[in-house]
Order: C-alpha cells, then structure tokens, then sequence
C-alpha cells in the first residue's frame, strides 16, 4: 500500500468529515508502515472525528498531539511497489549530476547506483534459485530501508516544487543506504539452506529499493544501469 493510497482514504475521511473536498492531503512517513499528517490542524477539524471517519480494512488511525496517524502493515508497501512501476514519479525534478569516482561507499553516486545494480542482481538471481517474490513480513533493518522507501515520494514532490534536485538526490542516498545494509545483513539468497518464504520476501524487498532507485535516478536525469 502505496503512501499515495493511505493519503486518499485520508482524503476521503476528511470529505466525509468536513463535507468539502480537501484537496491534495499531506502526509509525512514516521516510521515502516506508519504516516502522520496535520490536515486536521489546516482546516480546523477535530482528529479523533477525522481517524474514526477512515474506512479501509488496512488501515488503522489513531491521533497524536492533533496529528492523524495511520497505519499500514509495513510488508504492504513494499508489495505495492512492485506493482506499480512508477512509484514516487513526479515531473519536473531538476537534474543532478552525481560522480561516479571513486567507486566507494563513501562517495554517493557511487553507493546510488551500486544499490541499484545490487538490487537488480538479487532478482536476476533468485530467478536461478526458483524463487519467486512473496509476501513481505519485514524485520529488523528491513524496517528502516521500507521506512525510506515511503518517505521517497514526499521528497520527490519537494525537489519539484522547490526546484531543487539535491533534495531528492540525497533522499536516493538514505535509501542506497538502508538497502546495502539490508543486501549486507538479510540475505535475499539462499548459501547452503533450501529457499524459504523469508527468501521469497526478501527478494520482494529488493524488487521494490530497485523500483524506487531507478525512478529516482531517472528523475534527476540518469539512465540507471543494472550492471557496474
């Protein structure tokens, strides 16, 4: 489940609430699965009536100091990643240039386009193994790479609305990041052991970082490659 999905049944609770459209509904990822917004602050709503008013059977809200928080299974984005191929996409992201020497983790463009060919890697592998992607029950450092993943569209929207490429460049690098971390500690491939439904979610994982580096690559003016 996409951020732009929880913002539209938020949208449709504030309708139901206010009786006005409310326009475009903002929300801010705070954790794997879990995003807040303060629409009921903008247009003077009460939240605990906006929370109650939220009906979708995946979605549970709550409020927080004023805020509508609501949350999704955090497995459930990285499966709506994979089917929706231009997840994050906004127009209009002004080019980066990111280097590409050294080849070192410590250099960003570096590490971006690794994660991605790493990303790649893993689904052209798990095609050998048999294993097909699955349901993604996340844990550990997997949490924190699906938490940036849904902060990427906001981001995104901010790079184009304040013309300002870094913004999402350096969103790209926290997400490459997170996705080393998590190619370097939950293996998405099986070494000695028979694959399991662990391998199979953690190759859908890997399906959704690639989706999301390669539209933000291709925002700020790249032609991601799937090898390095």
């Amino acid at each position: 489940m996409t951020p732009a999905v929880v913002s539209g049944v938020l949208r449709d609770a504030v309708r139901d609430v206010a009786g006005v459209e409310p326009g475009d509904v903002a929300l801010r990822c705070v954790g794997a699965g879990v995003y807040a917004s303060p629409v009921a602050f903008r247009l003077g709503l009460d939240a605990g009536d906006v929370a109650k008013a939220v009906s979708h059977d995946e979605i549970s809200a709550e409020v927080d100091q004023g805020f509508v928080i609501l949350r999704v299974r955090a497995g459930a984005l990285a499966e709506a990643i994979v089917d929706d191929p231009d997840y994050g996409v906004v127009d209009e992201v002004p080019t980066v240039e990111l280097s590409d020497r050294p080849r070192v983790f410590e250099n960003p463009g570096f590490s971006v386009r690794f994660a991605y060919a790493r990303a790649m890697a893993v689904q052209r592998r798990a095609e050998d193994f048999g294993i097909r992607r699955g349901r993604v029950e996340p844990a550990g450092d997997e949490l924190s790479l699906i938490q940036v993943l849904g902060e990427l569209p906001g981001w995104a929207r901010s790079a184009a609305r304040k013309r300002d490429g870094r913004i999402l460049a350096q969103a790209l690098v926290e997400v490459a990041d997170a996705y080393h971390t998590v190619y370097e500690r939950c293996p998405a491939l099986p070494v000695q052991e028979k694959p399991s439904a662990v391998h199979a979610s953690r190759v859908t994982i890997a399906a959704a970082a690639g989706i999301a580096l390669r539209n933000g690559l291709t925002m700020i003016g790249e032609t991601p490659r799937e090898r390095i």
